[in-house]
């Protein structure tokens, strides 16, 4: 479905006013109403374009939900019924100068636009529509990487309908940054009576030393002398899953050297597998030396190290 941007078709921006709107509607149903066009079908488009653009602007809820899903997901949730649906376009016309009780046909997909009393959709023209549903919630949930580790439970309060309402839910493994769980009927009641919206629990995971994550990956910094850089050592090594790991730092390692660890990192989730662990490794340079360390610095000057 290609997008509608009704603040572009009626050349108002986003923080508009209803009065603004109203008035940016009045200028261009002035210029395409069909009385000023005799009969021009472009101009007939255009004149339903702007029409269904002010029929959402001006109305509170319609206008929320739409800078709040986008042009795609508000469609989802109405139909070019539900968009019409209480408006009489009668008295609104009437108040810009035109006559009422007035029907034109050929308005795009087969529509009536019928100013006056009665629905802005003839009755031959009505089609079943699905109940519209209700708003969809995203509540964002902070995890820990230990939590997204391991999995875990978490108690939520959220706000829909009017009320508060307290959940425990399962958080399972892998739900990193951006990850939703989806909870059915959780969400906003529907305006017109059809089903209630979605709540959708979207992971953030917070700083959680000493790890650093990229997706499923993690990312550690050790810090180590400049002896053991030239000599090479072994480090204890934590994991998230707070077990213990030797890791051989060969001699002549380098400063900022990486080092890969292969299925240490995150599990996936939904997924077999896991991310890695990379263990960034930092070559403590003294600012300061002792005597006999700038003496001993100085011997292996001469030996050409």
């Amino acid at each position: 479905m290609s997008e509608t941007n009704y603040y572009k078709i009626l050349g108002v921006g986003k923080n508009a006013s209803v009065a603004e709107i109203k008035k940016a509607y009045r200028k261009m149903a002035m210029k395409y109403h069909p009385d000023q066009t005799k009969g021009d079908k472009s101009a007939e488009e255009k004149f339903k374009s702007i029409s269904e653009a002010y029929a959402v602007l001006s109305d509170k809820e319609k206008r929320r939900q739409y800078d709040t899903f986008g042009s795609a997901g508000f469609h989802q949730r109405y139909s070019q019924e539900d968009i019409f649906r209480g408006f009489d376009f009668g008295d609104i016309l009437k108040e810009f100068g035109f006559g009422g009780g007035r029907r034109f046909k050929g308005m795009g997909n087969g529509i009536r636009f019928s100013f006056g009393p009665e629905s802005p959709f003839g009755p031959q023209q009505r089609r079943p529509q699905a109940p519209v549903k209700g708003a969809d919630l995203v509540y964002e949930l902070p995890l820990t990487l230990q939590e997204v580790a391991t999995g875990t439970r978490k108690m939520v309060n959220f706000q829909h309908g009017g009320r508060s309402e307290n959940l425990t839910v399962k958080i399972p493994k892998g739900m990193i940054t951006g990850k939703k769980l989806r909870l059915a009927g959780k969400g906003d009641p529907s305006p017109y009576g059809g089903p209630p919206g979605d709540l959708f629990i979207q992971s953030k995971v917070v700083a959680s030393p000493p790890f650093s994550a990229n997706e499923y990956d993690l990312t550690m910094k050790r810090e180590i002398k400049l002896s053991e850089a030239i000599l090479g050592t072994t480090l204890s090594i934590p994991t998230i899953e707070k077990k213990e790991i030797n890791l051989t730092i060969p001699p002549g390692t380098k400063h900022k050297t990486k080092m890969r660890l292969p299925g240490m990192g995150l599990p996936h989730m939904k997924a077999k597998g896991k991310g890695d662990l990379y263990i960034l490794i930092h070559i403590n340079i003294p600012e300061q030396l002792t005597v006999q360390q700038k003496k001993l610095i100085k011997q292996l000057a001469k030996v050409g190290l």
